[in-house]
């Protein structure tokens, strides 16, 4: 092995070897089925630490199953990513000083087709950095011709039945993509913006009332102004008619429950055709829908002729100066409010009224309720199925169509009278309909959200509407890995589409991840210039380079100059590199049950050295066992007290770990792994070994420490490969010939199963012992500022006969680790020196003093010691002073406590009186 871990070295090697291995194939013979879908990222982007987050807990939990004897598919695919996909080819159009219009449908499809084929691999690529161990023989594509075919079948089917079906309604609408966007798509966020207070005058000249709004072009689009009913104000204006300001019309007014009577003048301009809220009110009351904007936001015919053609924001200016010079307005207040944007163009949305495919949700709905109630899909945790019922209870129809190209296109044609025929092809519609080829037929221009197909895909890429193998043998899928902010919307239409179309559930299980922001708790963002990308974390970035990444592209440019004062104090030297498995461990040991996670460059450098320490201690491993006998003949092997402890603590984190894995807390299996890795492994067997493998030891004892080394080693690097498999598959190459095992890859070898390992709780005991007899006098060095290879007197007091037996039996350890220059037994009565304490249990170690320490040092030392006991104490105390506890907890731990207790109180005292003898000193 290499002396220092350099992942740069290893990783993209052995991952090509896994590939062409096909060590991520589904296994064909009859064991159980563990399949995960690939939530299916864009085609053309790039992987964010959401997707490195989420594609690391799926990657564990793939392998860990795969270990477990599972046959695992891991379906990976990407999706079309409909307007972003479409607007990055219309920015290099745009470029060439040409628009997709110049091209005409057919061509400009084709330059996308290009595109995708020329940059679609780029995602894919960062994914196999990540480790992903994707089947990538089975990679779909949301328009790949099988999945097109599904989504056609399932529009086609679904509007057969009635549930799909054209309509005019308000929509989200993105003026300069011009197209309707999902709720997803919009991006509300707090800006500076102004309440405008108009008066609008009376129809009968007896006064006027004030209405406020934040959008004054609206106004133009008003039919009625609405009042609380109970609103002692207006209650007499109710049915009367107002005079809408510049447009010559009268409105009248209504009562609406919807109104706040303490917000703003307790009135409410009702716009029916351009805001949600107002819509619904207008349908209650019948009132007319006045659309007043073109599909770019500007003013349409609609609107008086002084405003016509022009944008929406410049009517805003022009309405409000005509409205003052008419002295009719009130007053105008700064106001801060939600502006909805799209997330793609950066466009203020509209509410729109436009014709669009809706998908009815009722009846797919109920179905998808009851399936989550009664338990056949669980969510974890499981208080996200509140956030599941409340959106599924209000669904309101789905809006699918789309004005852009790229994409499904809609399955529906029109005639020259209008009429509507939808089947899977023309050739269909014009047999089923016994329309004759001489009549003109025109294919609707829209396409399908892209929703729509994501919808579909537990199924789809298994081979529906074909009965596939693969259908039959993973659908229902085993586990959906997403974040909460799609609970919404992707989750929920899957079951419904998965119910619907294979009578069963797509998923057993949903584990909603948290969502990953900066070490400030910001979410990550382009604008707001923190995104890290994984990819920089895995191999380093310069400063320049990055400040370039996060300053190029702004939709707001103004913002570059703060973005790089802040990316230069955060990262002065850039940042270095980490390799991909301290990220993986990093974003393990994150995976909390929160809902944000903040993500700080200090836990993963903390990780980074972790993989250094497994590297390491590897080393040292096979030094000492290069061409050695590692018991792996009939020889006979006689454990040290060590081995067989070490071997306890692996099985117990075996089990531990697997539970945990079960469990989804990713969070608690990094940390079994680390503790024992660190702490159990690497500090403590490691030192217990090298009394045995270089001193006077029997041949037996040494071969077993030897075997106990490497298969303890062997064991953890399986363990740990699920979230580290790099550094673990590397080593593990090193260790396998050592270990006894035949086997291609780690990658291929079975989970550790605990119960393959001996239990021997008395080793534990045994060896809890000897730890505190070695940490006591190295505490006390420390403390004292003893060098820690200076040999010093021990006097033991109140110790046992098992104390002595076991001194006895562990003495040439004892010897090797904490260095007594002499060991003295004293009886009960006899006096001691002043000496420095420390307590194994109820044994007493001591270190005379004369000569040897600081008196103002030890009694520094004594007090911390006391103060600490005091507390711990305290707390001990009050839990068996709480009734609950007491009567709830099981006896065992409350008899565990109280003997802690005690043994807390005997130690206090024995510290006062050694802290009184060296004050006196």
């Amino acid at each position: 092995m290499d002396k220092s871990f350099d992942p740069r070295a290893i990783e993209q090697d052995l991952y090509r070897k896994w590939e062409e291995s096909g060590c991520f194939a589904v296994r064909d013979d009859g064991a159980p089925p563990y399949c995960i879908l690939l939530p299916p990222p864009n085609v053309t982007g790039t992987l964010h630490m959401g997707h490195a987050f989420q594609h690391t807990l799926m990657d564990a939990l793939i392998r860990h199953r795969r270990m477990r004897g599972d046959a695992t598919l891991w379906q990976g695919g990407t999706d079309h990513a409909g307007i972003a996909t479409q607007m990055v080819v219309e920015r290099r159009l745009a470029a060439e000083g040409r628009t997709r219009h110049d091209l005409g449908r057919e061509d400009f499809l084709k330059a996308v087709w290009e595109w995708k084929e020329r940059s679609g691999g780029t995602i894919s690529g960062q994914m196999r950095r990540l480790g992903n161990s994707i089947d990538w023989s089975r990679e779909r594509f949301t328009m790949d011709a099988g999945l097109s075919n599904a989504v056609t079948e399932v529009f086609v089917r679904l509007h057969e039945e009635g549930l799909i079906y054209r309509g005019k309604r308000l929509v989200n609408w993105d003026p300069v993509l011009h197209t309707a966007v999902s709720d997803l798509e919009v991006l509300s966020e707090e800006e500076q913006g102004s309440l405008w207070h108009f008066r609008y005058p009376l129809a009968d000249g007896s006064g006027h009332l004030v209405v406020a709004t934040t959008r004054p072009e609206t106004m133009l689009g008003d039919t009625a102004v609405a009042v609380h009913p109970q609103d002692e104000r207006y209650q007499h204006l109710i049915g009367q008619q107002v005079e809408l300001p510049l447009t010559g019309r009268s409105i009248p007014v209504i009562a609406d429950d919807y109104v706040d009577p303490e917000f703003g003048t307790g009135c409410v301009k009702i716009t029916p055709a351009h805001d949600f809220n107002d819509n619904a009110v207008g349908a209650r009351h019948k009132l007319p829908l006045i659309n007043i904007f073109t599909i770019d936001a500007r003013l349409n015919d609609n609107a008086p002729e002084a405003y016509r053609g022009l944008d929406r924001f410049d009517a805003r200016r022009q309405i409000v100066a005509d409205l003052e010079a008419l002295g009719l307005v009130d007053r105008i207040a700064d106001h801060r409010l939600m502006v909805p944007r799209g997330d793609r163009s950066g466009a203020v949305i509209e509410p729109l009224l436009t014709d669009q495919w809706y998908v009815k949700v009722g009846p797919l709905a109920e179905p998808a309720i009851r399936a989550v109630e009664a338990g056949r899909i669980r969510f974890v945790p499981e208080n996200w199925s509140k956030t599941y019922f409340e959106w599924m209870r209000n669904i309101e129809d789905w809006c699918i169509s789309r004005q852009i190209w790229w994409g499904h296109r809609i399955p529906a044609w029109y005639d020259d009278e209008g009429n509507i025929y939808v089947g899977r092809s023309e050739a269909e519609v014009r047999e089923r309909h016994g329309i004759w080829p001489q009549v003109v037929l025109r294919q609707d221009e829209d396409v399908l959200d892209t929703w729509f197909s994501s919808a579909l895909w537990p199924f789809s890429t298994l081979g529906w509407p074909e009965e596939t193998p693969e259908l039959r043998r993973f659908y229902p899928t085993s586990v959906l890995v997403t974040g909460f902010d799609i609970i919404f919307f992707w989750v929920g239409w899957m079951i419904m589409m998965g119910l619907k179309f294979m009578d069963d559930v797509p998923f057993r299980e949903i584990y909603i991840t948290g969502l990953i922001r900066d070490a400030e708790g910001q979410k990550m963002s382009k604008s707001k210039g923190n995104v890290l990308d994984p990819i920089d974390l895995i191999d380093g970035i310069t400063l320049d380079a990055l400040l370039e990444k996060r300053t190029t592209g702004l939709m707001q440019p103004q913002m570059a100059k703060k973005i790089a004062k802040a990316t230069r104090g955060q990262f002065p030297e850039g940042i270095p590199a980490f390799g991909t498995d301290a990220l993986r461990f990093t974003l393990s040991a994150m995976a909390t049950t929160g809902r944000d996670i903040k993500f700080d460059l200090g836990r993963i450098e903390g990780y980074r050295n972790f993989c250094n320490k497994l590297w390491n201690a590897a080393r040292f491993v096979l030094m000492n066992v290069e061409g050695q006998d590692t018991g792996l003949g009939a020889e006979l092997r006689l454990p040290t007290l060590a081995d067989r402890w070490i071997m306890d603590r692996l099985r117990a984190t075996a089990a531990t770990v697997t539970a945990h894995y079960d469990a989804y807390r990713f969070d608690l299996a990094a940390q079994a792994l680390y503790d024992f890795t660190w702490h159990d492994y690497c500090d403590w067997y490691l030192e217990l070994t090298k009394p045995v493998l270089t001193g006077d030891a029997d041949a037996a004892a040494k071969r077993a420490t030897r075997h106990t080394l490497v298969q303890v080693l062997e064991a953890l690097l399986r363990l740990l490969h699920p979230m580290m498999p790099f550094i673990t598959e590397a080593i593990w190459n090193e260790v396998k010939g050592p270990a006894g095992v035949e086997a291609r890859f780690l990658v291929e070898r079975p989970w550790v199963e605990a119960d393959v390992f001996p239990a021997d709780p008395a080793a534990g005991q045994e060896l809890e012992w000897v730890r505190g007899f070695i940490t006591g006098l190295r505490r006390i060095r420390a403390e004292m500022d003893i060098a820690p290879g200076k040999p010093v007197p021990v006097l033991i007091q109140n110790w046992s006969a098992v104390d002595q037996s076991r001194y006895l039996e562990h003495r040439a350890l004892l010897d090797f680790l904490a260095k007594p220059e002499s060991v003295t037994w004293l009886n009960a009565d006899e006096e001691t020196p002043e000496s420095a304490l420390s307590l194994v249990g109820e044994m007493r170690l001591l270190i005379p003093l004369a000569g040897l320490i600081d008196k103002d040092a030890e009694i520094a030392r004594l007090e911390k010691e006391i103060g600490k006991l005091d507390r711990n104490l305290e707390q001990s105390e009050a839990r068996l002073g709480n009734e609950n506890f007491v009567a709830r907890a099981p006896a065992e731990v409350v008899t565990k406590e109280r003997a802690r207790g005690a043994e807390m109180r005997a130690a206090r005292t024995d510290l006062n009186a050694q802290l009184e003898r060296i004050r006196h000193l």
